[in-house]
């Protein structure tokens, strides 16, 4: 699916975008609030400044996305993969980070690197 027509069905109402190729989307600042990424390669994809609050990015592969000043407030990421991903600045409060399946290599809100 392209970014273009994503974002058509985003407005348009639909919130389930499971099992996709997302690979180097640009979604960079998007309004994705409560949308349904579970399972979707969003890897390398261009996340940075996006309102992803209250997503569900359950399984979801986020390897090397840029998430950016994201807002990830009450987001779901249970087993995503994160390996590498930046998450300088983003608002992680209340997401469930706790069962992310690989935080090797992440950039955190603080800054700091996850090993």
């Amino acid at each position: 699916m392209e970014t273009d027509e994503l974002i058509r069905r985003y407005e348009a109402g639909e919130r389930d975008f499971t099992l996709l190729l997302l690979r180097r989307a640009n979604l960079s600042r998007a309004d994705l609030q409560q949308a349904n990424f579970s399972g979707t390669d969003l890897s390398e994809a261009d996340l940075s400044g996006a309102n992803l609050s209250d997503a569900r990015l359950r399984r979801a592969d986020l390897r090397w996305a840029d998430l950016s000043g994201a807002d990830l407030q009450g987001a779901d990421l249970h087993k995503a993969n994160l390996s590498h991903a930046n998450l300088i600045e983003a608002n992680v409060t209340d997401a469930q980070l706790a069962g992310a399946a690989s935080l090797r290599g992440t950039v955190l809100p603080d800054g700091s690197m996850r090993l």
